[in-house]
Protein backbone atom coordinates (compact mmCIF):
# COMPACT_ATOMS: atom_id res chain seq x y z
CA UNK A 1 0.00 0.00 0.00
CA UNK A 2 1.35 3.44 -0.97
CA UNK A 3 0.44 6.13 1.56
CA UNK A 4 0.82 9.91 1.48
CA UNK A 5 0.67 11.50 4.93
CA UNK A 6 -1.17 14.75 5.48
CA UNK A 7 0.93 17.19 7.50
CA UNK A 8 -1.00 16.67 10.74
CA UNK A 9 -0.74 12.89 10.31
CA UNK A 10 3.04 13.11 9.88
CA UNK A 11 3.28 15.21 13.04
CA UNK A 12 0.91 13.00 15.02
CA UNK A 13 2.90 9.93 13.97
CA UNK A 14 6.31 11.30 14.95
CA UNK A 15 4.97 12.82 18.20
CA UNK A 16 3.02 9.65 19.06
CA UNK A 17 -0.15 11.72 19.34
CA UNK A 18 -3.25 9.77 20.43
CA UNK A 19 -5.38 11.65 17.86
CA UNK A 20 -3.91 9.43 15.14
CA UNK A 21 -6.49 6.75 14.37
CA UNK A 22 -5.63 3.13 15.05
CA UNK A 23 -6.32 2.34 11.38
CA UNK A 24 -3.87 5.00 10.22
CA UNK A 25 -1.29 3.96 12.81
CA UNK A 26 -1.46 0.31 11.71
CA UNK A 27 -1.21 1.20 8.01
CA UNK A 28 1.80 3.48 8.53
CA UNK A 29 3.53 0.83 10.64
CA UNK A 30 2.68 -1.98 8.23
CA UNK A 31 5.61 -3.71 6.59
CA UNK A 32 3.79 -3.72 3.24
CA UNK A 33 3.32 0.06 3.28
CA UNK A 34 5.42 2.55 1.35
CA UNK A 35 4.96 5.86 3.18
CA UNK A 36 5.50 9.22 1.51
CA UNK A 37 5.83 12.70 2.95
CA UNK A 38 5.36 15.52 0.48
CA UNK A 39 7.86 18.33 0.13
CA UNK A 40 4.77 20.50 0.71
CA UNK A 41 4.56 19.08 4.24
CA UNK A 42 8.08 20.26 5.01
CA UNK A 43 7.21 23.66 3.60
CA UNK A 44 4.00 23.88 5.67
CA UNK A 45 5.78 22.81 8.86
CA UNK A 46 8.56 25.35 8.27
CA UNK A 47 6.05 28.16 7.79
CA UNK A 48 3.98 27.28 10.85
CA UNK A 49 7.03 26.73 13.07
CA UNK A 50 8.58 29.98 11.85
CA UNK A 51 5.39 31.87 12.71
CA UNK A 52 5.29 30.30 16.18
CA UNK A 53 2.06 28.40 15.41
CA UNK A 54 3.76 25.01 15.73
CA UNK A 55 6.09 23.91 18.50
CA UNK A 56 8.71 21.34 17.55
CA UNK A 57 11.36 19.72 19.76
CA UNK A 58 14.05 21.44 17.64
CA UNK A 59 14.46 23.39 14.40
CA UNK A 60 12.21 22.26 11.54
CA UNK A 61 15.07 22.03 9.03
CA UNK A 62 16.66 19.33 11.21
CA UNK A 63 13.54 17.81 12.76
CA UNK A 64 11.60 16.99 9.58
CA UNK A 65 14.43 15.29 7.62
CA UNK A 66 15.54 13.39 10.71
CA UNK A 67 12.03 12.06 11.35
CA UNK A 68 11.64 11.09 7.70
CA UNK A 69 14.90 9.15 7.88
CA UNK A 70 14.18 7.52 11.27
CA UNK A 71 10.76 6.37 10.08
CA UNK A 72 12.03 5.27 6.66
CA UNK A 73 9.54 7.46 4.85
CA UNK A 74 10.11 8.63 1.28
CA UNK A 75 10.02 12.28 0.25
CA UNK A 76 7.58 13.05 -2.55
CA UNK A 77 8.85 16.04 -4.54
CA UNK A 78 6.54 18.67 -5.97
CA UNK A 79 6.55 18.49 -9.77
CA UNK A 80 5.36 21.13 -12.19
CA UNK A 81 2.52 18.80 -13.17
CA UNK A 82 1.35 18.78 -9.54
CA UNK A 83 1.27 22.55 -9.35
CA UNK A 84 -0.53 22.93 -12.65
CA UNK A 85 -3.10 20.21 -11.91
CA UNK A 86 -4.37 22.24 -8.95
CA UNK A 87 -5.97 24.51 -11.57
CA UNK A 88 -8.63 21.88 -12.32
CA UNK A 89 -9.30 20.92 -8.69
CA UNK A 90 -12.68 22.14 -7.39
CA UNK A 91 -12.31 24.81 -4.72
CA UNK A 92 -13.73 22.65 -1.91
CA UNK A 93 -10.73 23.37 0.30
CA UNK A 94 -8.86 26.67 0.41
CA UNK A 95 -5.63 25.41 2.00
CA UNK A 96 -3.04 25.33 -0.80
CA UNK A 97 -0.97 22.64 0.93
CA UNK A 98 -3.94 20.30 1.27
CA UNK A 99 -4.98 20.94 -2.33
CA UNK A 100 -1.48 20.02 -3.48
CA UNK A 101 -1.55 16.82 -1.41
CA UNK A 102 -4.85 15.84 -3.05
CA UNK A 103 -3.30 16.29 -6.49
CA UNK A 104 -0.14 14.38 -5.53
CA UNK A 105 -2.25 11.49 -4.24
CA UNK A 106 -4.43 11.47 -7.36
CA UNK A 107 -1.53 11.62 -9.83
CA UNK A 108 0.64 9.17 -7.88
CA UNK A 109 -2.09 6.64 -7.10
CA UNK A 110 -1.50 7.11 -3.37
CA UNK A 111 -3.88 6.75 -0.44
CA UNK A 112 -3.98 10.05 1.41
CA UNK A 113 -3.91 9.55 5.18
CA UNK A 114 -5.95 12.37 6.72
CA UNK A 115 -8.83 13.12 9.01
CA UNK A 116 -9.54 16.44 7.25
CA UNK A 117 -13.21 16.35 6.29
CA UNK A 118 -12.77 18.96 3.57
CA UNK A 119 -10.14 16.84 1.83
CA UNK A 120 -12.46 13.86 2.01
CA UNK A 121 -14.87 15.70 -0.33
CA UNK A 122 -12.40 15.25 -3.21
CA UNK A 123 -12.14 12.24 -5.47
CA UNK A 124 -9.11 10.83 -3.73
CA UNK A 125 -8.43 7.54 -1.95
CA UNK A 126 -8.52 8.34 1.79
CA UNK A 127 -7.36 6.25 4.71
CA UNK A 128 -8.36 7.17 8.23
Amino acid sequence: MKLLLDTHVFLWWVMNDPRLSSTARAAIAGSASMVYVSAATGWEIAIKAGMGRLKLPYHAKEFVPQQIEINRFEVLPIALTHGLAVHDLPLLHRDPFDRLLVIQAQIGGLRLVTDDGLIQQYQVDILW
